[in-house]
């Protein structure tokens, strides 16, 4: 990236959230990030298989960049995204709840009732943005799994896209060094050596 090369992006044409206006403002915008479980960012994006329409949602801890929860699913309600959320809540420590913040876009399915719900039944604050830059690694890592995973592979049906996300997340949080970490760890390897790292240098993100 340094050199100024890209992975080429190909223009997403399916809108997989419908803007609704909920009055949850934006909590992160300038804010400095120094520790894992500070911000969760979460997104869905959509998978192409033979003309059929599939929904990938990830949930990442902002300052690990490790994804910690994901569903796979054909349909865009609700509960695709609270399986996600549920399986990222059981990754949190539950002193960290009461301080952490969930940001998203105004998706509906982020605003709605079942949602906002298990958020604030955990403590978890809510926070929400207006555009896509506001919400950032979310979509970053949606690019990434799909553009340098799932599209370099033969996906024939929904079992094998739940199959190929799966391997997908675990060898991006476990293998995948990261550009954040200067490519010296993946999210894994980098929490696990954060406390053996000195304060200059441990990452802050903004």
């Amino acid at each position: 990236m340094e050199l100024g090369y890209r992975v080429r992006k190909i223009k997403n044409y399916t809108r997989t959230t419908i803007p609704f206006w909920f009055n949850y403002p934006n909590l992160i915008e300038g804010m400095a990030v120094t520790k894992p479980f500070q911000v969760l960012q979460t997104d869905i994006t959509y998978f192409d298989v033979d003309r059929t329409f599939y929904y990938l949602v990830f949930i990442m801890d902002v300052y690990t960049r490790e994804i910690l929860g994901y569903n796979v699913g054909d349909n865009m309600r609700v509960e695709c995204n609270i399986k996600a959320l549920k399986m990222a809540l059981k990754k949190i420590p539950k002193q960290h709840l009461k301080t952490l913040i969930h940001h998203s876009d105004r998706g509906s399915q982020y605003g709605s009732n079942e949602y906002v719900k298990l958020l604030k039944s955990n403590k978890i604050k809510i926070s929400m943005g207006m555009k896509a830059q506001d919400n950032a690694f979310a979509e970053r890592v949606n690019g990434t799994i799909k553009n340098e995973y799932l599209k370099l592979w033969h996906i024939p049906d929904l079992k094998t896209l739940k199959k190929r996300t799966k391997q997908a997340v675990n060898h991006y949080n476990h293998k995948r060094l990261h550009l954040a970490f200067k490519n010296k760890y993946s999210p894994i390897e980098f929490k696990k050596n954060l406390l053996n790292l000195k304060t200059q240098e441990r990452p802050m993100v903004i």
